[in-house]
């Protein structure tokens, strides 16, 4: 009788093991199978949050490629074409139609024919031309002017025939886009010598007329307006033949100072 006992306990114990056995058999196949079942669903989350990063980066990059074209076509309209202190450059640009309703010839030497409109200035930058030529003369100097004002029509044909024969770099440095040049303005004068009238080259600084003008044009109100070294902000070659009228007060402190019409405004590119 106790042995059938014994026996019976030992038959209860080793079925408990084998269920025990069983059981933790089963859990580990669950969580092993579980395991599998969830890692590829995180796979496709992650992968679901690169492919949303990566549009909202191509998204961005293509607002961004369009704020740049914008500001590439973009220019500034000056609000103020008939102050003497206006910035007209690669950046800023004449409002559309603008002409200076006050053009007139002033009393100096012209290269250009009688009636040419490039012997037009405007009547506020005329008398202090008349007084630049007679110190010139004076001093025993002959200055010539050569080109004044030019319609935007014009300024559009020098424009694109400069792109035709010389190329667009070339025409860029020398020649501004319609609307955006100093000549449109009536304020603006190109000088060049008696004795070589013809030749508006960075060659006439070394004229005794290139250098007196160097020294003495802001005496009357003038500046060189695209002086050298200072292309990268001007957007121009230099141009020592180039005058621009900004008044005499102006024009001292910007000759005293070194600096560009731009830099004298705070207006860099």
């Amino acid at each position: 009788m106790k042995k059938a006992a014994i026996f019976i306990l030992l038959i209860t114990f080793l079925i408990g093991c084998q269920q025990e056995n069983f059981l933790a058999q089963q859990i580990e196949k669950r969580d092993t199978q579980q395991d599998y079942k969830e890692e590829p669903e995180s796979f496709v989350q992650v992968e679901e949050e690169d492919k949303e990063q990566a549009e909202q980066v191509n998204e961005e990059e293509q607002e961004n490629e369009q704020t740049e074209e914008k500001k590439d076509d973009t220019l500034t309209v000056v609000d103020n074409p008939d102050s003497v202190s206006l910035v007209v450059n690669k950046q800023r640009k004449l409002p559309d139609g603008y002409e200076p309703d006050d053009l007139v010839e002033a009393n100096v030497p012209y290269y250009a024919a009688e009636g040419d409109p490039k012997r037009l200035i405007r009547q506020v930058a005329a008398g202090a031309l008349e007084d630049l030529f007679a110190a010139a003369k004076e001093d025993g100097l002959e200055l010539v002017a050569v080109s004044g004002y030019r319609s935007y029509d014009r300024q559009k044909q020098i424009y694109e025939n400069n792109v035709e024969t010389k190329g667009q770099d070339h025409a860029d440095k020398f020649s501004a886009k319609p609307g955006t040049s100093e000549h449109q303005t009536g304020l603006a004068m190109d000088v060049a010598s008696a004795a070589l009238v013809a030749v508006l080259e960075q060659s006439f600084i070394e004229t005794e007329e290139g250098q007196w003008l160097e020294d003495h044009a802001h005496e009357h109100g003038f500046i060189i307006r695209y002086p050298e070294g200072k292309e990268a902000i001007t957007g121009y070659s230099y141009e020592p033949w180039h005058l621009r009228y900004v008044g005499k007060e102006t024009a001292t402190e910007i000759y005293q100072a070194q600096v560009t019409l731009e830099e004298f405004f705070g207006l860099y590119p």
